[in-house]
């Protein structure tokens, strides 16, 4: 799909639209624990060896206090947790092509068609992050269209795949990079033969006559959807990239 758009955009003469803000980035609910359940012990015990019955109220105890630790949430702090490490962030930088983003620390680089570097999690291959840049005749995005202009594209070229049943875009905006770098964010979702659903970030930017486009794929199936935390580190990727800081 990227190279795509890049092949599109490249074709295309420079010519002018105006721009509009159309979407800004989406606030997420902090998270807050539930409240602590209070348990009661019954104190009318029947009359017991006196260890026997330590025992027996000590193994209650920690049966009550395991359960206040689920319903306190515990076990989702242990969740987001192992998230953290699975997701913990490292600068990828091509000096070569001039750009840079935040990448997965534990996810695979592997070479693939197309693509000018592609990472992916391991075991996982429909999780991942990669960069486009192809060659254009344009001097900034806003010669193409405006974002939501774009992001109509980016949809058409998704649903002109075999494999695609549905796409939908979720969020357009744009922001400001290195000296004030014209950058085009969007968010949408796909459903495909090919992974079920998925949720998609992307971001790109034009400089040197050269199309730079992120794109982040993840899964997002209704069993199994996408969480807040991991969406948050998928947007610090988004937010990330941007052309490289000249030496």
């Amino acid at each position: 799909m990227a190279s795509q758009i890049c092949l599109y955009l490249s074709n295309q003469s420079p010519f002018s639209y105006s721009y509009k803000h159309t979407h800004s980035s989406p606030k997420f609910p902090s998270f807050k624990p539930k409240a602590r359940q209070h348990y009661q012990e019954n104190n009318n015990v029947p009359n017991k060896d006196p260890l026997l019955q330590s025992l027996s109220l000590s193994k209650r105890r920690l049966n009550f206090s395991a359960l206040a630790l689920i319903f306190n949430g515990f076990l989702p702090d242990i969740s987001k947790a192992l998230s953290d490490k699975e997701l913990e962030l490292q600068r990828y930088t091509d000096v070569d092509e001039g750009f840079t983003f935040l990448r997965p620390s534990s996810w695979i680089k592997i070479e693939k068609a197309g693509a000018t570097v592609l990472f992916e999690e391991a075991n996982k291959g429909s999780n991942n992050v990669g960069v486009v840049v192809n060659p254009v005749r344009l001097n900034s995005l806003g010669e193409f269209g405006t974002p939501q202009f774009v992001a109509d594209k980016l949809i058409q070229a998704e649903k002109r795949k075999e494999s695609t049943k549905d796409a939908e875009v979720i969020g357009v905006a744009e922001r400001l990079g290195q000296g004030g770098l014209q950058v085009y964010e969007f968010e949408y979702k796909v459903d495909s033969t090919r992974g079920g659903m998925k949720r998609i970030f992307s971001a790109a930017f034009v400089a040197s006559k050269k199309l730079y486009l992120l794109n982040i794929a993840h899964s997002d199936k209704p069993k199994s959807p996408l969480d807040t935390h991991t969406r948050a580190v998928l947007e610090e990727i988004l937010h990330s990239f941007d052309a490289a800081p000249s030496t």
